[in-house]
């Protein structure tokens, strides 16, 4: 990274009048045949975290397809650290790798005890940030997100745009893919799609987040009253048919659980999201969630623990002595309602 760039989080990414405006990936190259990336099985390497619901979509299509023979993952610690500890002059915060069995960390405050199960360390690259591989990428942001497509053979970030690697996952590596017929972005529906993501990504996805980090109260409460607005508009879709774009579920439908799974555990607290439950309001989307939650192979890619460590443990200056709610939990592998849609 160039010295001139200053490492930052989405924390830091806000205008003038205290509104949350998220920076932009920085890789947007994708994997085709004839490209500089092309479709090789063991080539590449996806790096998550089951807590960014960015990542957890990536994660869901690569287990959903039938790929994780093809493409390795590795899962950080839910918890911010340093990623330059020994550096006192940088105190930038971000994902960090633990094996399993090391002891439990403590928030970038030094306060807390949060262990490090289910966490798969890089044995691709032996880092121990997700920084480190951007600096391996020679990166000039300074933004240090996840998901991260990596190339094993060049060495560099291919991908870090969560949309870009659905869609490379979901139809560059059919020849390999357990269940290439799978189809998250069908042709026919893709006006529809990019529809349903423009009216809810603003409001729902990155809503919540506009609500959470907002500086101001006047751009939480825009961001507040648009976010519900738009909640009640996706239950009145859902009330008539069994997908966002339709009889057939699609990505819009992917992006749209990544968020709606988290609401209740944590954006509602966290977040100030707190003048409807999906669970006890919205039950055409609940019922939903629980749909998507049971198809075969989307529960691996959630995991509660991890999401709820990451949102509580990570942003001392949001939640400074790192204490998590008991909270409600909720059993999304009860029966569902969506059957009623043929």
């Amino acid at each position: 990274m160039s010295t001139t760039t200053k490492a930052h989080s989405n924390l830091d990414e806000t205008n003038t009048k205290g509104a949350f405006l998220r920076v932009p990936s920085g890789y947007t190259n994708t994997i085709e045949k004839g490209g500089r990336f092309i479709p090789e099985p063991n080539r590449y390497h996806l790096y998550i975290s089951y807590a960014c619901p960015w990542a957890s979509r990536c994660l869901a299509l690569l287990f959903i397809k039938g790929l994780e023979h093809v493409i390795g993952f590795s899962v950080t610690h839910p918890t911010w650290n340093r990623t330059r500890p020994d550096d006192p002059s940088d105190s930038h915060v971000g994902w960090i790798f633990k094996s399993p069995n090391d002891p439990p960390v403590t928030n970038s405050s030094g306060l807390g005890s949060f262990d490090c199960g289910d966490c798969i360390p890089d044995m691709v690259n032996n880092v121990k940030t997700i920084r480190e591989l951007y600096d391996l990428s020679h990166d000039e942001i300074g933004k240090f997100t996840v998901p991260v497509l990596w190339d094993k053979k060049e060495k560099t970030i291919v991908c870090n745009e969560s949309e870009i690697i659905m869609e490379i996952l979901n139809s560059q590596f059919n020849d390999f893919a357990k269940n290439p017929a799978l189809d998250f972005f069908p042709a026919h529906l893709s006006s529809l799609i990019k529809e349903m993501n423009d009216l809810f990504y603003t409001t729902i996805n990155n809503g919540v987040y506009r609500c959470g980090f907002a500086k101001s109260q006047e751009a939480y409460d825009e961001a507040f009253d648009l976010l519900f607005d738009h909640l009640d508009k996706m239950e009145s879709i859902l009330s008539k048919q069994r997908y966002l774009c339709g009889p057939q579920i699609t990505a819009s439908d992917i992006r749209a659980f990544v968020t709606l799974i988290r609401f209740d555990e944590v954006y509602v607290v966290y977040f100030k999201c707190n003048k409807k439950t999906i669970k006890d309001h919205y039950p055409n989307i609940f019922n939903y969630v629980k749909e998507i939650y049971q198809m075969p192979g989307v529960a691996r890619s959630v995991n509660m623990k991890h999401i709820k460590t990451h949102y509580f443990t990570s942003h001392p200056n949001l939640n400074y002595y790192a204490i998590i709610p008991k909270g409600l939990t909720i059993d999304f592998n009860t029966q569902h309602d969506r059957d009623r849609f043929k």
